[in-house]
């Protein structure tokens, strides 16, 4: 009886005990959860913050020398300086020669302030492989004439024409890190180093250059190596995916391996053997060498070639 008496006391005690204590070490560790949590977004929001430092210090200091002589210089006032290592390249789209190899594992890029460069549109090619080679942008349908807006605020780079390529083109550099490409347009409305906002109207859409129709061609980059402009913008809802762009190179850099085979394939050449044809006519009608020809197809020179059949000369 004594035995009972003094169980039920003792479950009577741990059932007060957990009763006072459970709920408060539950709450705590939600709490010591969402610690955890916030410490690290506030890894990333400080990678952030520090790459735009630079920037907000600039404009704190020109504030305060309105007054002054002020040094107008391309590089000194625009916030990616000292990422692009001051270089200012008005004949190159990407003359950084930054491989996607030297970069950090993990870029964070403020995206919070994204336009839509055309008010509405759909893709008509997307980012990657196209006609045995590489396409680095994004395709967006429009009509001649329609309004091409800047992604990003920032300052204008390059103003050029590329006929067997992007046409009439701008490339902005922004505040963000980020550079922008806009290719095939009608009319360019921006000269270069001119600053330009967020949104702001710089060209009128086309088809210039090498171009099948009236579209936008699209690139984000950053250091110089193009990107997927999708990771960040869905296009069938005109919206940006997150206010914060992750760049890690295995998945915006992965593709330049496949690249790279792609342009080894577009140089190759082969040539279709013809009845009566010997490896020293055919070297000899293509400027190469029989040797060329053997090493590219693994061949000797007493193999004897098949009418029909092709082999590789370059």
């Amino acid at each position: 009886m004594q035995n009972s008496y003094l169980t039920n006391i003792i479950s009577f005690i741990i059932i007060v005990f957990f009763s006072f204590f459970a709920i408060p070490l539950s709450s705590q560790s939600n709490l010591i959860h969402r610690i955890e949590q916030q410490k690290q977004d506030s890894v990333a929001r400080k990678q952030l913050e520090q790459s735009v430092e630079r920037y907000q210090s600039h404009i704190n200091a020109t504030d305060t020398l309105e007054s002054e002589d002020f040094d107008d210089d391309i590089m000194e006032n625009h916030p990616a300086s000292d990422l692009y290592r001051n270089i200012w390249s008005r004949e190159r789209v990407n003359p950084y020669e930054t491989p996607p190899s030297a970069l950090p594992d993990s870029i964070y890029i403020d995206c919070s302030e994204f336009q839509m460069p055309l008010t509405a549109t759909y893709v008509t090619s997307h980012f990657g492989p196209r006609w045995r080679r590489m396409h680095y942008g994004t395709d967006l349908k429009l009509q001649t004439g329609d309004s091409v807006m800047a992604a990003f605020s920032g300052k204008v780079r390059i103003v050029n024409y590329e006929p067997r390529g992007y046409g009439n083109y701008i490339v902005l550099r922004h505040n963000n890190g980020l550079e922008t490409v806009y290719g095939h347009l009608s009319e360019v409305l921006v000269s270069e180093n001119q600053e330009i906002n967020a949104g702001e109207l710089i060209a009128f859409g086309g088809s210039t250059g090498r171009s099948t129709g009236p579209h936008l061609h699209f690139e984000l980059r950053y250091m110089g190596n193009a990107f997927d402009s999708e990771y960040l913008v869905n296009y069938s809802n005109a919206v940006i995916l997150d206010d914060v762009l992750l760049i890690t190179k295995d998945r915006m850099f992965g593709y330049q391996v496949q690249a790279k085979n792609l342009a080894s394939q577009s140089r190759s050449k082969y040539y279709t053997v013809r009845r009566g044809d010997t490896l020293s006519k055919i070297a000899a009608r293509n400027g190469v060498s029989v040797r060329t020809i053997t090493r590219l197809n693994n061949i000797k020179n007493s193999n004897k070639l098949k009418a029909g059949s092709r082999i590789r000369i370059r």
